[in-house]
């Protein structure tokens, strides 16, 4: 796949409205199934449970969801990036 104008601009412009996106966001909420997928790859291989708590209310609670909250300069730096692409690929030359 060759990177040319109409694909940098396409990129920029994603990372543009992203970033917007992330901008506007406070926080989101992960699904069940995204936050016990976390809680397994998070944890550390060998090393025990330091609270038994957590395991039975990670059984036993129906629905366990994880709050994420993105920094505010993510988007920031999404939207610089993803403009600088755009006005690159309007300096790129035009394909003949």
């Amino acid at each position: 796949m060759k990177l040319n104008r109409n694909r940098f601009f396409l990129l920029g412009t994603l990372l543009v409205l992203m970033g917007v996106q992330f901008r506007m966001v406070d926080s989101f909420v992960l699904n069940e199934r995204t936050t016990r997928t976390l809680v397994k790859v998070s944890q550390k291989a060998g090393a025990a449970q330091e609270n038994s708590m957590d395991n039975m209310m990670m059984q036993v609670h129906p629905n366990p969801t994880k709050q994420v909250h993105p920094p505010r300069w993510l988007g920031l730096a999404m939207i610089a990036v993803g403009s600088v692409v755009s006005l690159h690929a309007l300096a790129m030359p035009r394909p003949e």
